[in-house]
């Protein structure tokens, strides 16, 4: 009998089964390779640390970091990429990078450094589900960290500042929709209604 797995992971809300993009990659992941996770949703009553969220859980190993959690997934023979051949594999590492450069930054500003939509949206939803105090400090200090990994990432120069950052996320959102089918022919790509609704039955 295989060892359970327990994975620890933001909640669900909007429709998804997770709010936390990193922790909705490993839900999906193991979803689509057949895992058997058995899924703890963190709420106030959590003493762990939540900076390393995901966590994977087994009897013998703790793992954290989505790419981190998928090798050890697919080390376990869950892989949903077996049925890929070689180019369809690097083609699919392609896409990845080429979300997180053009996206992840968008994502990430959309939800931790837009103010309003921080202070009505994202700091709230986090906030009911951390114990006091860490509940008054823990949501900047994600707010903080999102910033930094936009300006690590996004701010080479001459682009020091943040706003003009924004000016090139937002370019990087325009070019977006032509990027996937020149760059990757090979990949047969979902409709984003498609996709939302995978995403819905993520959940056990």
């Amino acid at each position: 009998m295989a060892a359970p797995l327990e994975l620890s992971c933001w909640g669900g809300g909007w429709g998804l089964p997770s709010v936390h993009s990193e922790s909705l990659v490993v839900m999906a992941y193991a979803k689509f390779s057949g895992a058997p996770l058995k899924v703890n949703v963190i709420d106030n009553t959590w003493r762990g640390s939540r900076g390393d969220v995901p966590i994977l859980t087994t009897e013998d190993n703790i793992v954290s970091q989505p790419a981190k959690i998928l090798n050890f997934l697919r080390k376990q023979k869950y892989n949903a990429d077996y049925e890929l051949s070689a180019k369809q594999g690097a083609d699919t590492l392609a896409y990845i990078a080429l979300l997180e450069e053009k996206l992840l930054p968008a994502v990430l500003h959309t939800f931790w450094v837009e103010s309003d939509n921080y202070f009505a949206v994202t700091k709230p939803w986090f906030a009911s589900r951390i114990p006091f105090p860490l509940s008054l400090i823990l949501p900047g200090r994600m707010s903080k960290g999102a910033l930094n990994r936009i300006l690590l990432t996004k701010g080479e120069p001459p682009l020091y500042h943040l706003r003009e950052v924004e000016a090139q996320m937002d370019d990087n959102l325009r070019q977006s929709p032509q990027l996937p089918p020149r760059k990757l022919p090979t990949l047969k790509l979902t409709p984003a209604e498609d996709e939302n609704n995978s995403l819905q039955r993520l959940s056990p």
